[in-house]
């Protein structure tokens, strides 16, 4: 994964929010929320009435009655969402480097109609919230070391960090520092954070636990907690499982009823849904710098399942989905930031910190395209259920479509309205293909009209995931956010008139 300077959420709310309008001599805790989340993140919302009203959800019943989605009271601040949408917008920096000029970039963009409403708001939950850590890096001005105060100065902020005072060069720390003289880059993280296996069942990352979210019984409950040490319950004869505690998730998927996680120091876990405790977990990779971008599970031509590791040490590693054994180890020339295998498990997707987007072969690793198109570092595939077309998405705000049949350029550029495109998914028969950005958007798209119709979903705060049901019936969204963090559920327009009268 790329670093590069923490500028992906700039808010300007303080221009316009007097906060002084909603103190509250009551500090309890928002529903759902921890000391740890509210330590990690700041809100543009902030708003302790909210965070003392239990009764935080929001139906689609209360939207149509004019409140917001996400609960946000504009009608109680000093700007409307409309002056904000406008401010965000503008003062929104996407971390680009570009070698084509924007206005020609926008000339290859399809013109797509945004009106269309595919997916309908269903309801919005504050009981649970996706968390999403920014690891720093901080890579130290040599000229320091000749000035005494200030380096003394940086080495007591390490010291009461607890951080060994040996790495001077490239610490890894979990809050931002701001020393003068000190060069800051973040590891921003991808967003594969929540998985929904039915329209009733979705699975999120909450600082240190997965949980489970049941729209049906809107309840939720811990399905992993990996603050605790985790000791695997399959240690099969030369396994390299081992025991893990206190990991930072970094990308997770949940298929065939297994659900994998990867962390910031190269972990990998792997449950059985079905069965207590994590089966598998261990350290794929040791490299100071080998966090798990991208973790995907698939079955090979001949039916067996395989898990696939993508890590930033630059390989891609293939287990097999009964013993976690390594089958396969491939190695490529940059940091491999995501890695999606095709509907038919013969072929890899493989992207990371190259304006190339690769297609492998599943067994042996061995390259057999390259895909020319995109400008930055790329981020997200996904495969539409025929096979047939690859959906890419890149720092360069755009996705690209591939045909597999003629790779010669792609078929269709789809442009975001202000980030570049971190997760991608299409739905179970293929209709509609969903793009999210870092923060503040996600666009469905139909694939029937060849992408030229879409529907934009505006909301405000980091996107940490999003995920269709497997029958394509709910579209779910994480949204990480000190006070307005939360799931949205959206649900597939329905076209017979007749049934409207059941909603």
């Amino acid at each position: 994964m790329e670093q590069f300077p923490n500028h992906e959420l700039e808010y300007v709310v303080d221009d316009y929010y007097d906060i002084t309008d909603f103190e509250d001599e009551n500090d309890s805790p928002t529903i759902g929320s921890s000391s740890m989340d509210d330590d990690s993140a700041d809100s543009d919302f902030e708003d302790d009435f909210e965070q003392n009203n239990p009764m935080t959800d929001t139906s689609a019943l209360e939207v149509k009655k004019g409140k917001d989605i996400q609960g946000i009271p504009w009608e109680r601040l000093n700007f409307t969402r409309e002056e904000y949408r406008e401010s965000r917008l503008k003062q929104y920096k996407n971390y680009e480097s570009l070698s084509l000029c924007r206005e020609d970039l926008e000339k290859d963009c399809k013109k797509v109609e945004k009106g269309h409403k595919f997916y309908d708001f269903q309801f919005n939950t504050r009981l649970v919230k996706s968390t999403i850590v920014h690891f720093q890096v901080i890579n130290i001005d040599l000229g320091l070391v000749m000035k005494p105060l200030c380096f003394q100065s940086l080495l007591r902020g390490w010291l009461l960090s607890s951080f060994p005072v040996d790495r001077l060069f490239n610490v890894f720390i979990f809050s931002l520092l701001n020393s003068a003289g000190a060069i800051e880059d973040t590891f921003h993280m991808l967003r594969n954070l929540l998985w929904a296996t039915s329209k009733h069942d979705v699975y999120l990352t909450q600082n240190y636990s997965v949980m489970h979210w049941s729209s049906m019984l809107r309840k939720s409950k811990e399905v992993i907690n990996v603050a605790k040490p985790i000791v695997p319950t399959l240690n099969s004869p030369g396994s390299m499982a081992q025991t893990l505690s206190r990991v930072q998730i970094s990308t997770m998927t949940v298929k065939d009823n297994l659900m994998v996680a990867g962390g910031f120091q190269g972990e990998v876990m792997c449950k059985y849904l079905n069965q207590p405790g994590v089966a598998f977990c261990t350290k794929v990779a040791t490299d100071e710098n080998a966090i798990t971008n991208s973790v995907d599970v698939y079955h090979n031509p001949s039916g067996a399942m395989r898990v696939i590791t993508a890590n930033n040490d630059a390989q891609v590693r293939v287990l097999d989905g009964g013993n976690f054994s390594c089958l396969n180890r491939f190695t490529f020339p940059w940091s491999v930031n995501n890695i999606s295998a095709s509907p038919d498990g013969k072929l890899l997707a493989i992207l990371g910190d190259s304006p190339e987007c690769l297609l492998a072969d599943a067994q042996s690793g061995k390259v057999v395209s390259n895909l020319k198109g995109h400008l930055d570092y790329s981020f997200a595939s996904a495969w539409h259920p025929d096979g047939n077309i690859l959906a890419t998405g890149n720092q360069d705000t755009t996705c690209r479509l591939w045909d597999i049949r003629n790779l010669s350029e792609s078929v269709h550029v789809l442009k975001g309205r202000m980030g570049a495109i971190r997760a991608l998914r299409f739905t179970s028969d293929g209709r509609f293909l969903a793009m999210a950005e870092p923060a503040d958007f996600v666009h469905v798209f139909d694939t029937r009209s060849d992408y030229a119709a879409g529907q934009e979903i505006d909301l405000f705060g980091e996107i940490a995931g999003i995920s269709f049901s497997p029958d394509g019936d709910a579209l779910f969204v994480g949204v990480s956010d000190r006070t307005y963090g939360s799931l949205l559920e959206f649900n597939r327009k329905s076209y017979d008139s007749y049934l409207s009268c059941f909603f």
